[in-house]
């Protein structure tokens, strides 16, 4: 896979991934949603991968939000299936590739079975470097910000902080991505315009890339195209054009 083009000096440094499509692919084919779903973990092996051969340090999947429990029960069972047979083949993968694996989101809706494999591989993993992939699992932006407020204001009952202490900084250290940079990039699969309750906290001034590229249909390319719209983007963080310009390295000032 040719990487020319890309700047590897100017990659994002955390990607983040709504992985949409699934179902829409296996309809497309006369298949079954299971079998969408099945196609769409070697999408997730290639942008892993990937990262970890250009060395993003950090990528979040958005693997299952919590309204997905509301989706037909035999449905809900296999993607937990499916989900516990990748973690069990891909962690001597994880620790051959030095790949960390966190998960974040409520895991104890998770069946049992399921979360024990889960917390094995966090735990073998958790002092590989190269690479830290981040599993949202029953995960949902507005609890995150919920449980955030709500043990913030605990320990403001408990004297611990004063109200004024509370800013942009603290909140964003008691979310479930508090020891995590911001997204600096979102790809969304599928062509779908919305963020579906994820990361609503953390994106403010994530960098939007959406496709309509179905996620089992997602690899290299794919990404590499995703990563190269990305460094075409000027990020100005609220402020002007000139001010970007003035104080951009000279070497720079011709992109």
């Amino acid at each position: 896979m040719s990487f020319k083009g890309l700047d590897r000096n100017r990659l994002p440094r955390h990607v983040a991934i709504i992985m949409d499509g699934n179902g829409r692919w296996a309809k497309l084919r006369g298949k079954s949603r299971i079998e969408g779903h099945r196609r769409g973990r070697a999408s997730v092996r290639a942008v892993v991968e990937m990262s970890r051969r250009l060395g993003i340090p950090y990528l979040s999947l958005y693997a299952f939000s919590a309204e997905n429990w509301l989706r037909p029960k035999d449905e809900v069972s296999a993607l937990m299936s499916l989900l516990e047979h990748y973690l069990t083949v891909e962690e001597p993968k994880m620790m051959r590739h030095g790949i960390r694996l966190l998960a974040i989101g409520d895991k104890d809706r998770l069946p049992s079975t399921v979360r024990r494999t889960l917390e094995r591989t966090i735990e073998a993993t958790k002092e590989n470097k190269h690479l830290t992939v981040i599993l949202a699992l029953s995960y949902s932006g507005r609890s995150d910000i919920v449980r955030t407020v709500q043990e913030i204001a605990a320990k403001v009952k408990e004297g611990e902080y004063a109200p004024e202490d509370i800013d942009e900084t603290l909140i964003s250290a008691h979310t479930e991505t508090g020891s995590l940079p911001d997204p600096d990039l979102l790809i969304r699969t599928s062509g779908e315009m919305r963020i579906s309750n994820f990361f609503l906290w953390q994106i403010p001034y994530t960098e939007l890339y959406v496709t309509p590229i179905l996620w089992p249909d997602f690899r290299d390319k794919e990404y590499l195209q995703a990563l190269t719209e990305f460094q075409r983007r000027q990020r100005r963080f609220g402020r002007t054009d000139e001010q970007i310009a003035k104080n951009m390295p000279r070497a720079d000032r011709s992109q």
